[in-house]
């Protein structure tokens, strides 16, 4: 397939800008190509009739699994058991040192 549409380097570069990735001379000269390539393949798929084709996100048929969300009281830890082990505790809670970094 030969290329209709082309990049400048200036074009490449420009991309790479607003998309802020750097990019070498060489790859500069390499892209000017791929990126014709891809806006013709884009154009060529634009092409295709699509008028009987129902719109969807995916096409597997698979659908989430949802449970309701229950509390198991059994599994859980009292408050006390929970801050059993702790160094410090303070009106129920873990007490921890702060961690703020001055600048």
């Amino acid at each position: 397939m030969k290329n209709k549409t082309s990049f400048s380097a200036a074009d490449v570069h420009h991309i790479a800008q607003l998309a802020n990735i750097p990019v070498t001379e060489d790859e500069e000269k390499k892209l000017e190509n791929e990126l014709g390539s891809i806006i013709d393949l884009v154009n060529k798929l634009q092409e295709i009739d699509t008028s009987g084709v129902e719109p969807t996100s995916q096409v597997t048929g698979l659908v989430n699994v949802f449970r309701d969300d229950l509390i198991d009281e059994k599994r859980m830890l009292s408050q006390a058991d929970a801050l059993a082990n702790a160094k410090n505790t303070h009106n129920g809670y873990f007490m921890v040192d702060a961690i703020f970094e001055e600048e």
